[in-house]
């Protein structure tokens, strides 16, 4: 069973800067498409960016030109650096990963970081 494992969550102030990181436990295929998602108190579970199997990025708007996602294909490990934090960017940022190589079929989950802006 497949666990992917997230760090990196803490209190900052508004304006600083996180970068979160994710690991699969087990194994997952590198080619499969890999990303971040969100869920604040009360709100939807939101993707904030990805990295599909061909190394194409996405981010929603809230996260473009803030946030970047990469990934250490040696590790199959996730990264999500996040800079000029803002308030509403507090939520529970969890890292999944898709079967296949485009995020579509998103079937791992972690179990989250906290993130909280003050």
């Amino acid at each position: 069973h497949v666990q992917l494992v997230e760090s990196g969550g803490e209190s900052v102030q508004a304006g600083g800067s996180l970068r979160l990181s994710c690991a699969p436990s087990g194994y997952i295929d590198s080619r499969y498409c890999m990303g971040w998602f969100r869920q604040a108190p009360g709100q939807e579970r939101e993707e904030v960016a990805s990295i599909g199997g061909a190394g194409s990025r996405t981010y929603a708007d809230a996260a473009k030109g803030r946030f970047s996602i990469s990934k250490d294909n040696a590790q199959n490990t996730i990264y999500l650096q996040m800079n000029d934090l803002k308030p509403e960017d507090t939520a529970m940022y969890i890292c999944a990963a898709a079967r296949g190589a485009s995020c579509t079929r998103w079937t791992y989950w972690g179990q989250g970081t906290q993130v909280t802006v003050s």
